[in-house]
């Protein structure tokens, strides 16, 4: 007798659910970012110098770590399954979003919500003395409720982050899982790019600067994320009634499992490799377009001028659709032919796109084009652990680039200052490396993860990675603010006696010293990817293995 095939047997149904879960996290993690490319609007018109950017950016993380939301949220998806808690991730996402745009928005200007945040929340016991308090006395009060915002909307995209992982090990496992989370990720973080070119462009529209409209866009984008939760719901719904597979919450769930997880000495290195990749390049992110503006020298183009205007700006995303949309369809043509066309039309559209980052001398077009170059790769890693493996290798040479291109930032992009075109072209060539680099990840590590822990538990041993993790996204934004601000005394003191404007204090800060800190998390992560290696040979755990079962 012949088995039943299902709706995950159907190859183009397989991944048409994974483009739904991609593009929900497309939209969330163009809203983890949507202040990044305007850290200098944000100082210069709402009061946040790089210690109240900072403070909020790493609030994102702060249930997540210090009230265990993601240890809760691990249960609940194992507990209730994919569907219900996309959904949940989804709505919590969308109501901090709106509180995060209200703490922005011209209308908290002056109000009594703005007063009660000046007058309170400037000491928190027992947070204050251990020094992880979400916020300080003297922060501004917009900046202390965008934190508000941004701690419930990071607990609902960590939730996001597990449950997309989850879903995927559903759909995929025993198939090609590894390309199945490296094209996920590489959908995903086309937000980024996403997020660097619009945010600024609706900041600015008009000829107007409003940081919220920034913010709106990625509301409305977080909508669309709930819709796309949504009928994934009903996709997954149609797959247990046709395998007759239980939702995960049939499942009793036993404290003693999270015993099981972690005792897996495997388990802690892969979560080690994680907070350590994932904390030298969320937070920089968060001040790579800062960065640039310190290190490069820009020249705004004419007023009037094409360069300048805003049809420009979609004529360039336009172009950065095509290139990730040959790129990644390069991975999965087999005509030689079509093969050479879509990676000339890839190659050609990078080229053009880097040209008008430059042309239009700004700092978040040029970074914009970190995540291209992971979105043509990613697939060729995904199948080569799928079918080769060498996933533990592979995270080692991704530790080896992270290294050298935050020690490219720090040491040599600010010897090109004054270079109009050599600073630019080691900029560009660096990002691109350092968005390959992280490619690595999503290839390698988190496939991993089921070869470590029991099945039912999966939900469980992600949330605990990510908790982790969330510990280093929480610590590095605020330790780059303050690293910052400590070897950067004369820009602060300027700033504070009115000698420099907030605008010029923005573009004057020196990063050496935050990207020498990151470049030694690069370090420690080569380190626990060799002590990784040498365990899955001493101990069989499999990370070196194929995941496509023959």
């Amino acid at each position: 007798m012949t088995e039943k095939l299902t709706l995950r047997d159907n190859a183009a149904v397989r991944w048409a659910a994974l483009l739904l879960l991609a593009l929900a996290m497309f939209c969330s993690y163009i809203f983890m970012d949507i202040l990044s490319p305007i850290k200098d609007l944000m100082q210069s018109e709402r009061g946040w110098d790089s210690l109240a950017f900072g403070t909020m950016q790493g609030s994102e993380t702060f249930l997540n770590v210090f009230v265990f939301f993601l240890i809760f949220a691990g249960i609940i998806l194992d507990k209730m399954g994919v569907r219900f808690t996309a959904l949940l991730s989804g709505g919590v996402m969308l109501i901090g979003a709106v509180i995060k745009w209200y703490a922005v928005a011209e209308g908290f200007k002056g109000s009594g919500l703005e007063a009660w945040f000046t007058n309170n929340l400037n000491y928190i016991p027992v947070f204050d003395e251990l020094g992880i308090s979400p916020f300080y006395q003297g922060m501004p009060a917009s900046a202390k409720l965008a934190a508000v915002g941004f701690m419930i909307f990071g607990c609902g995209v960590e939730m996001a982050g597990i449950t997309v992982s989850r879903g995927i090990v559903k759909w995929f496992k025993g198939r090609e899982i590894a390309l199945a989370m490296g094209s996920e990720m590489a959908l995903a973080r086309l937000g980024v790019a996403t997020c660097m070119i619009f945010s600024p462009f609706f900041a600015k529209l008009g000829g107007q600067v409003d940081v919220s409209r920034s913010v709106a866009f990625g509301v409305v984008l977080l909508m669309i994320a709930l819709i796309m939760f949504i009928v994934y719901f009903f996709m997954d719904k149609k797959l247990d009634a046709q395998t007759g597979e239980a939702e995960e919450k049939d499942e009793p769930f036993k404290i003693k499992d999270i015993g099981k997880i972690l005792s897996s000495g495997g388990f802690w290195l892969v979560a080690l490799l994680c907070v350590l990749y994932y904390s030298a390049i969320f937070p920089f992110q968060k001040y790579a377009v800062n960065m640039l503006q310190c290190n490069l020298s820009f020249t705004p183009p004419a007023e009037g001028s094409f360069w300048a205007g805003n049809t420009v700006t979609i004529i360039q995303y336009c172009i950065m659709l095509v290139v990730a949309a040959t790129a990644f369809a390069f991975n999965f043509t087999s005509k030689k032919s079509l093969k050479t066309l879509l990676l000339t039309i890839s190659v050609i559209g990078l080229v053009v796109f880097c040209y008008m980052g430059y042309m239009r001398q700004s700092a978040e077009t040029i970074f914009a084009v970190f995540p291209l170059l992971a979105v043509g790769i990613t697939p060729i890693l995904g199948k080569v652990v799928d079918n080769k493996g060498k996933a533990a290798s592979m995270l080692m040479f991704g530790s080896i680039l992270l290294i050298v291109c935050h020690l490219t930032f720090a040491f040599i992009l600010p010897l090109f200052k004054d270079s109009a075109i050599g600073g630019v072209l080691i900029a560009y060539v660096t990002i691109l490396i350092l968005g390959a680099s992280f490619s690595l990840v999503p290839a390698s590590l988190w496939p991993s993860v089921p070869k470590l822990v029991d099945q039912k538990v999966i939900g469980s041993a992600y949330a605990l990675i990510f908790w982790i993790q969330n510990i280093g996204l929480w610590l590095f934004p605020l330790l780059i603010g303050k690293v910052l601000d400590n070897t950067n005394p004369q820009v602060v003191n300027d700033l504070k006696n009115h000698v420099i404007t907030p605008e010029q204090a923005a573009v004057s800060y020196n990063y050496t010293w935050p990207l020498v800190m990151l470049a030694c998390l690069g370090v420690a992560a080569l380190i626990i990817g060799i002590i990784l290696k040498r365990v899955d040979k001493v101990k069989g755990l499999g990370l070196e293995l194929p995941n496509v079962q023959q």
